[in-house]
């Protein structure tokens, strides 16, 4: 386990970290989209210290050919990216039949003024996260994405592992 995954273990900081109690009872998988590289080590630390696993994608339109062949039960997406934005990847994401067409996105963004949640929302984003990412902020949102999107299936008719 590295240093980062210690510093921010669910042990250290559970009240912070459990998403208003609604906490995941088994691992996830997780996609995270992003051009930055030191973004994606980040996230991947913080997603592994909660026993977590992270697929990484550069771009809007890798996001998109991963996101086709495996189900993951939350994507994190970048909203600036070149060539393909997070909010044109997921409007494509949402068009396209497959097995992450109603998987939920959780936008991460460095902007905090342009969009609010309901914004996001409207776009077909699940959450909003703004940068620097706080460990108990992205834990929370994914949780939250997780438990309504388990929720959601419930209603259809659909076993879910929690």
């Amino acid at each position: 386990m590295s240093s980062f995954a210690k510093r921010f273990s669910p042990i250290e900081e559970p009240a912070a970290c459990d998403g208003e109690g609604l906490e995941p009872r088994r691992q996830l998988r997780v996609l995270h989209v992003d051009d930055e590289a030191m973004n994606l080590v980040v996230v991947k630390e913080i997603m592994s210290a909660f026993g977590h696993g992270a697929d990484q994608a550069w771009s809007g339109a890798e996001a998109l050919e991963r996101l086709a062949r495996r189900r993951y039960d939350v994507v994190l997406m970048d909203i600036h990216m070149p060539q393909m934005s997070g909010i044109e990847t997921v409007a494509r994401l949402r068009a396209l039949e497959g097995p992450n067409q109603e998987t939920p996105v959780i936008a991460l963004t460095a902007d905090a003024v342009t969009r609010s949640l309901p914004d996001y929302l409207s776009l077909g984003f699940a959450d909003f996260v703004t940068k620097p990412i706080l460990v108990s902020r992205l834990m929370a949102a994914v949780n939250r994405a997780v438990m309504l999107d388990a929720a959601r299936l419930f209603q259809g008719g659909v076993a879910v592992g929690f």
